[in-house]
């Protein structure tokens, strides 16, 4: 999944100089910027087919050429655009993107006989700046039915494993770089230090990208950008929203007017929450619009997931023109918007498909009537996070897990009634109170959060039949958001969990517990 939608604050200095990563549709695509940024180098996904100029923007440094799900040699294949062979600047192909390079310049790809799927060993003798100062043999993880056959002229071997004898090539004298392997995933325990020899050994890149430079930066930026105009902040309590009203309020101080909804889809006690945590310790100007009522209506009849987040996103627009009318002259609507809310919604993609339309990204009305201000756009979740804590926010905020826009509107499978919220509302808080006392809501648990299912299940309690709904007990592990496995949680506590959910919450007699992967599963289940 690709984005090519322009953020509202563009930070163009600060990504001078990076890595321009071109997408192919590899899962892992967004993992290679997440790993070059954690060197401090900024990194941006584009479409295969995105413009040259919008590609080149930022005058980045160096190209990465994804993996992806085809064969080069295919007819209808995703190909390498001129341009960037011509550019005369670094380049390294990822698996796909080594096949491009090398069927470009005149090498021959084809069908391996032998896939490799999996932990592989390849062996690197050739001296190269790729490799510099890594060990004669090293783990990699490899994800390809396809190999080189012929190199390029010009081109040499810098590694093989037992499947692949070019596993790596490169023409030094051109900085042309190709590797079959995976550098960016975590079973290639190398892989940052490959990555990190092609971005300083060969791209030359200045390590410029990090929390108080983007700080500063982005203050910058929104001061340009906003003049003396008001910004009308949607704060929701997490932590995207709260790191961008501080960084917002930061750069323009009282002109920052802070707006919080009770959509009626939110967590026990979490309205009350937020309004303490907010208005009373951080000292915002928060509005507090309970907006329940409307957003119920709203909802009634619809049940498609794609359908409910665009009436949920047009509801908070509607309910931000009401109140900015009250407030005169906004002209700004500011939103904790993130990389992974933009990449989701393939906004701006000319290939990618929607995998869901988040509601400040996909879900938006096309006259918005406010100007958007999205100054963590670029962000991953992880750097948001070290951005709240360069900005000094308590850690019970920068911590705290993320909880969608649409609430428990989208966990809510089904009917939007209250009674069937409240079931759901009082299961998801039984679920985190277990997983808080047991110390798993940090390092343990990324997100974690109970599912009620249109469906009913029979069982038997007090010696009776019953037949009533389902709750779905979901807890995954994640650093980035962009993929998650299912958490490990130990069985007594989630024996504990069910047995309170089905004993203290009324209409349910069934709880399960979700063990499915992103991908090829989302974490949220709308």
């Amino acid at each position: 999944m690709t984005t090519e939608t322009k953020p509202t604050a563009t930070n163009t200095p600060l990504k001078q100089g990076g890595i321009a990563i071109i997408d192919y549709g590899s899962q892992y695509t967004q993992l290679i910027a997440r790993r070059i940024r954690e060197q401090n180098v900024y990194a941006e996904v584009f479409a295969h087919d995105a413009d040259s100029d919008w590609i080149n923007q930022h005058h980045p440094v160096g190209y990465i050429l994804s993996g992806g799900p085809d064969s080069v040699y295919e007819t209808e294949a995703p190909q390498l655009p001129r341009f960037i062979l011509n550019s005369g600047l670094p380049v390294l192909g990822i698996c796909y993107g080594m096949g491009l390079i090398t069927q470009a310049l005149g090498g021959v790809v084809a069908a391996a006989q032998h896939r490799e799927y999996g932990r592989a060993t390849v062996s690197h003798s050739t001296q190269s700046p790729l490799f510099d100062n890594l060990p004669h043999t090293i783990d990699v993880w490899m994800s390809h039915g396809d190999r080189i056959e012929e190199a390029p002229a010009g081109f040499i071997t810098l590694a093989q494993s037992s499947n692949s004898p070019y596993a790596a090539i490169g023409d030094t004298t051109r900085q042309f770089y190709g590797v079959q392997f995976h550098p960016e995933v975590q079973h290639t325990p190398l892989g940052h230090a490959i990555l990190r020899n092609f971005l300083f050994e060969i791209c030359h890149c200045e390590p410029r990208w990090s929390a108080e430079a983007f700080i500063e930066s982005s203050i910058q930026a929104i001061q340009e950008k906003v003049g003396q105009e008001k910004v009308l902040l949607a704060l929701s309590g997490g932590v995207d929203s709260a790191v961008a009203g501080t960084l917002i309020h930061r750069a323009i101080g009282a002109q920052l007017m802070s707006i919080f909804v009770n959509t009626g889809f939110l967590r026990l006690n979490e309205p009350e929450q937020v309004l303490q945590v907010f208005r009373e310790e951080q000292g915002m100007n928060l509005i507090y619009a309970d907006a329940t009522e409307a957003f119920f209506d709203e909802l009634a009849t619809v049940t498609e997931p794609e359908q409910k987040r665009k009436v949920i996103g047009k509801a908070f627009i509607d309910v931000f023109k009401q109140e900015a009318a009250k407030l005169h002259e906004i002209k700004f609507l500011a939103q904790g918007t993130i990389y992974p809310d933009v990449i989701e919604s393939a906004s701006g993609s000319k290939t990618a498909k929607v995998i869901k339309s988040h509601h400040n990204v996909g879900g938006l009305p096309e006259q918005l009537g406010f100007e958007l201000l999205e100054p963590m756009r670029d962000l991953f979740k992880d750097e948001v996070r070290r951005i709240g804590a360069a900005l000094g926010l308590p850690e019970h905020i920068i911590w705290r897990q993320p909880f969608p826009g649409p609430g428990l509107a989208i966990r809510c499978l089904g009917d939007l009634t209250w009674e069937r919220i409240e079931k759901l509302r009082q299961a998801d808080a039984i679920f985190r109170e277990e997983l808080r006392q047991a110390d798993m809501l940090r390092d343990d648990t990324a997100q974690s959060f109970a599912v009620l299912l249109p469906v009913k299940a029979v069982g038997v309690m007090g010696d009776k039949r019953t037949y009533e709904e389902v709750i779905v007990l979901r807890a995954v592990q994640t650093d980035d958001f962009m993929t998650a496995d299912w958490a490990r949680l130990p069985y007594d506590l989630l024996a504990k969990a069910s047995s309170r959910i089905v004993n203290e919450v009324s209409g349910v007699n069934r709880v399960v517990y979700d063990i499915t992967s992103k991908p090829p599963g989302t974490i949220e289940w709308e």
